[in-house]
């Protein structure tokens, strides 16, 4: 916002004469393929090390890494290949998170970049249009865009097919939920946006955010602890595959891609609906059915089938306590002046968190392989439903306790 608010005589040189400004339309859209490329060319020369890593190079050529490389990069906007004629579109959410990052970061640089476009802020306030951001939103999308399809162009093959249609679809979205509010932010916008917005509203979209973040640590931690109980099982995949060094490290890499797949997976077990690795299978806290399995070290983190005990059984507490300690947690910072507003906080917050979990869900799932592997994720609607349910009951606890606790500390306090 400062950005905005800079006095007439900051906008010039030390000469005197007025700042030029760059133009809009170029920055925007050299960021939007600049926020495509930086990944994509990670993704590349992971390809390309993990050819030589594989057997020294003595099949295929460096293209054919660099074009795995570019796949996986598609993979991760939804493209989806086909394998063996199989289809998989299953989308390595941990690819996406990197994606993700690095339109944020360019994003933001951008919105900076663009700070001195269009109206000030108190001709904004006035009610004056203001189309920087949403003419830079469209304008990194296109960039983005044109990358994304070169792309799949040039690595595309009649084996592999990814869907340029998806590709498109996934880049849009993460523009407008991304790269949007980064620019929003780096233009000072943002700021004089949310003055707007009522506080409650402002405080219940950020009490969500805490809890949200709260229950996928939990998640992710529940991953890694039943991963390392599964280690051993973990290795004995490995030994199967007669993995060497190099190939080995690429094996690790593909699982890593996959470990924010995993945290919706344990997430949606935590939840209590569960979900599934194949058709006609459930992992759940109440049971546990499964059939022959892939060798994919993530997998050993599942637990054993059949009945499970009370102790696994009694996990379905977990979110609602992690909704209540998140929400109490935040309130105490941001204290709530009634119980009306503590109460819309609270319960609010947990149902953005709430589905905002399920379509994060409904991405983690997707074919996987043939046959009953086509049907691998969590079951979204039960999900939706156990989210909002656990959530929007932990945050409205979480923060009528924390309000009473202050009234009673501050009764107190003389």
């Amino acid at each position: 916002m400062t950005s905005l608010l800079l006095d007439r005589r900051d906008r010039r040189d030390r000469a005197g004469s007025p700042r030029a400004q760059r133009p809009l339309v170029l920055i925007a859209t050299l960021g939007g393929a600049a926020a495509a490329l930086a990944p994509l060319l990670v993704c590349a020369a992971v390809g390309i090390i993990g050819w030589f890593a594989a057997d020294a190079g003595a099949h295929g050529a460096p293209r054919d890494g660099m074009r795995m490389g570019a796949l996986a990069w598609l993979m991760a906007h939804g493209s989806g290949i086909t394998v063996n004629g199989v289809p998989v579109d299953v989308v390595p959410l941990g690819l996406t998170a990197v994606c993700a990052w690095s339109m944020w970061r360019i994003g933001h640089r951008v919105g900076d970049a663009l700070s001195s476009h269009g109206p000030d802020a108190d001709r904004i306030s006035d009610g004056e249009r203001d189309l920087t951001v949403p003419t830079a939103v469209a304008m990194f999308f296109v960039g983005y865009a044109v990358v994304a399809v070169v792309v799949a162009t040039l690595s595309a093959t009649a084996e592999t097919a990814p869907s340029v249609p998806g590709v498109l679809t996934w880049s849009l979205a993460m523009t407008l939920l991304v790269a949007g509010p980064a620019i929003s932010i780096g233009t000072g916008r943002a700021a004089i946006w949310a003055t707007f917005v009522p506080a409650v509203l402002r405080q219940g979209l950020a009490t969500g955010l805490v809890v949200l973040t709260a229950f996928l640590v939990v998640s992710t931690l529940a991953v890694l602890v039943s991963l390392a109980l599964g280690v051993g099982e973990a290795a004995t995949m490995m030994s199967q595959l007669h993995l060497g060094v190099g190939e080995g490290v690429v094996y690790a890499v593909a699982n890593a891609a996959f470990l924010p797949n995993a945290t919706m997976f344990s997430g949606s077990f935590l939840l209590g609906p569960g979900f599934a690795v194949g058709a006609n299978t459930l992992v759940s806290p109440g049971a546990v059915v499964l059939g022959p399995l892939p060798l994919f070290a993530l997998l050993a983190a599942l637990p054993g089938a059949g009945a499970t005990g009370p102790l696994v059984s009694s996990l379905v507490w977990v979110p609602p306590l992690v909704a209540a300690l998140a929400t109490m947690w935040w309130h105490r910072r941001h204290p709530a002046p009634t119980w009306l507003e503590a109460a819309l906080r609270g319960c609010g917050g947990g149902i953005v968190a709430g589905v905002a979990l399920a379509v994060l869900a409904s991405v983690a799932g997707g074919a996987a392989g043939p046959g009953r592997m086509r049907h691998v994720g969590p079951f979204v609607p039960d999900v939706l439903v156990a989210a909002i349910t656990a959530f929007g009951l932990g945050g409205l606890v979480g923060a009528v306790v924390t309000l009473w606790w202050q009234r009673r500390r501050a009764a107190e306090a003389p």
